[in-house]
């Protein structure tokens, strides 16, 4: 039978280093391209999604070269890209197209953007209506909210913006845009994910960043900043790493260290949850790179406890919701997620596919509007099942790892996704449970 099937196994022992973190490998190649002079990226990720960014911003202009040992060096353009000779392809990215589309906006070029089928039905009003404010030109289906996305560059206007949306995406594409066309901008925001401003910072741009009394953040963008190459590490991806850590929590007897793994204050609420949930986890040394906090993370297998979920800490761990979810579908008691209506705008709606997910398995779930509650089964195990995973590669590892705590193993019959975040996820899954190579 094709597709990916896995059953229960023995403890997750060892130690490994996950794959490169997405949201730093896509802004790497495009601020890359952007700088004056040659970057040098270590780790890149080199999944689908990042490729797709990679060909984006080679067709407009930068000269990219992969080395034979893993570095990935970007010959920049200076403040200047190329008009593009055709449509540009985003694949199934959603972080390529809306960063990239903050990046055209200030160029002087005409470019279009469009996706696979799944892109270009996800929502792109959220960048298309606030770059419209800074005076960009902007197109596309659906009173442009749909892809594709006509983008006729050029100079925009010194602004100051309020974004009610905690989005990194919509943040950093306001930001590229003020870059690449040279001019000032002040945001208030609330506090989400901030590697593009790290990565800012780190190569030079004149970005001052102020934490506000009522908990948001104002961020100033000085006019005419430009970016120099730089060299550039990027650590192991936390969300593919949750994928581990919470499987190494749920199956007997294991523990497990990831190494070098991005730890940006950010990006980890996840470890919040699991913490509070009662999972026994342990931090080895830290280190700061380029203003990014990087460590080792060890994980023991732990019995759960049912939590709440919801707030300001939902944009540190929205792509982690589905693996948290199967966390507490086998906790004590009841787990409760709100606040993240923004699932139903990912690769799939998250809250229906997740809850689709776990009652597959046998386990009582219940969506909400903006959320869902999840009944623990105490430590009881998962039925197996055969899932679907809806082109979705978090639903997609969610599965695989339920396998791991099943009766009978789940199957996902249309697994490819999986490389969109996680390259060699299902081999890395079989070795740690000791039936790989």
């Amino acid at each position: 039978m094709s597709g990916l099937s896995v059953a229960p196994g023995g403890p997750l022992r060892g130690r490994l280093r996950v794959p490169g973190d997405k949201s730093i490998s896509h802004r790497a190649l495009m601020l890359g391209a952007m700088a004056t002079g040659q970057s040098s990226v270590r780790g890149l990720l080199r999944g689908a999604d990042v490729h797709s960014t990679l060909a984006c911003v080679r067709a407009l202009g930068a000269e990219v070269h992969l080395e034979s040992d893993g570095t990935v060096r970007v010959d920049g353009c200076a403040g200047r890209l190329a008009e593009p000779h055709d449509v540009l392809d985003c694949g199934n990215s959603g972080t390529t197209m809306r960063l990239l589309s903050g990046l055209l906006a200030g160029q002087p070029i005409l470019s279009v953007l469009t996706g696979d089928a799944s892109l270009r039905r996800r929502p792109m009003g959220r960048i298309v209506q606030p770059l419209r404010a800074l005076g960009a030109q902007i197109d596309g289906r659906h009173r442009a909210s749909r892809a594709p996305l006509a983008i006729r560059g050029g100079s925009l206007r010194d602004a100051e913006l309020t974004l009610e949306l905690a989005s990194a995406q919509v943040k950093s594409a306001l930001l590229f845009a003020a870059l690449s066309a040279g001019s000032a901008l002040e945001l208030h925001v609330r506090p989400s994910r901030d590697h593009s401003e790290c990565m800012l910072e780190a190569m030079g741009a004149r970005l001052a960043r102020t934490a506000t009394r009522d908990g948001w953040e104002r961020l100033d963008l000085g006019s005419g900043s430009t970016l120099q190459a730089a060299e550039i590490h990027v650590p192991g991806d936390i969300s593919s790493a949750a994928f581990l850590l919470v499987a190494a929590a749920l199956v007997p007897g294991s523990d497990l260290v990831i190494e070098d793994v991005g730890l940006n204050p950010s990006r980890t609420g996840v470890l919040d949850v699991l913490r509070r949930m009662g999972a026994r986890l342990e931090f080895g040394e830290r280190d700061r790179v380029a203003g990014e906090e990087v460590g080792t993370v060890r994980v023991v297998s732990s019995a759960l406890e049912g939590t709440e979920i919801g707030g300001g800490e939902i944009p540190r761990l929205i792509d982690e919701l589905p693996v948290l979810a199967l966390a507490a579908a086998l906790a004590h008691g009841e787990t409760v997620v709100r606040d993240a209506a923004e699932l139903r705008h990912k690769e799939s709606d998250r809250i229906a596919t997740t809850v689709g997910l776990l009652r597959s398995l046998g386990v009582e779930a219940e969506p909400r509007p903006d959320g869902f509650v999840v009944q623990g089964s105490a430590g009881a195990p998962l039925q197996g099942s055969t899932l679907s995973a809806t082109d979705d590669h978090r639903l997609a590892m969610t599965g695989a790892v339920a396998g791991l705590v099943s009766t009978g193993g789940v199957h996902v019959p249309e697994p490819g996704c999986i490389d969109v975040s996680f390259p060699g996820f299902s081999d890395t899954l079989e070795t740690l449970a000791g039936r790989g190579c």
